[in-house]
């Protein structure tokens, strides 16, 4: 059984060195890193770790955002570590090992919890728009031009201006005016 860190920092100027001495304390011979968003899909060190698993090892992080930044992609980073025949440990985070049967269902209990509440955040937040777009609060930004404005656009362009002199007289781009 072979513990294999991972520790990541989201920009250059961040350090590693905390995340490298805590992992390499909890047994991790070797340990992949990079500096690089967790936001960006592409970490070419997470993927060389998830292609490296063997049956038995035991991948180990500090803490769980240093893995996955929302729950859905923590649960499928811990099932392509689960189906490789490994486990997963967070020093940070001690409900998430998954090297028992025990503690893999404490694992998807929390993350079905952790769901369900995101579900509830987004009902919540939905209705809440709802509510205040009944009251008449319009969501977006602002428009560039009034409602006069782009009647008088529309008549302009109809009485043969041309796109270009129209935008430039609004201080607006040409395919605002186009939209119209």
């Amino acid at each position: 059984m072979a513990a294999i860190g991972y520790a990541r920092v989201s920009t250059q100027d961040q350090d590693l060195t905390a995340q490298l001495d805590a992992l390499r304390k909890a047994g991790a011979r070797t340990v992949f890193r990079e500096k690089v968003s967790g936001v960006r899909a592409d970490r070419p060190q997470l993927a060389k770790l998830m292609a490296s698993l063997t049956r038995g090892d035991v991948v180990v992080v500090c803490k769980l955002d240093r893995l996955g930044r929302s729950t859905r992609e923590l649960l499928e980073l811990i099932y392509r570590i689960d189906q490789a025949g490994a486990a997963f440990r967070s020093l940070g985070d001690p409900l998430f090992d998954t090297s028992t049967s025990q503690r893999r269902l404490l694992v998807t209990m929390r993350a079905a919890i952790a769901g369900f509440e995101r579900e509830l955040i987004r009902d919540r937040t939905g209705e809440g728009r709802k509510r205040a777009m009944q009251n008449g609060i319009r969501f977006g930004r602002k428009p560039k031009l009034s409602n006069f404005q782009r009647q008088e656009a529309l008549a302009r362009r109809g009485a043969g201006g041309t796109l270009a002199q129209i935008a430039r007289s609004y201080a607006v781009s040409v395919s605002m005016i186009s939209r119209l």
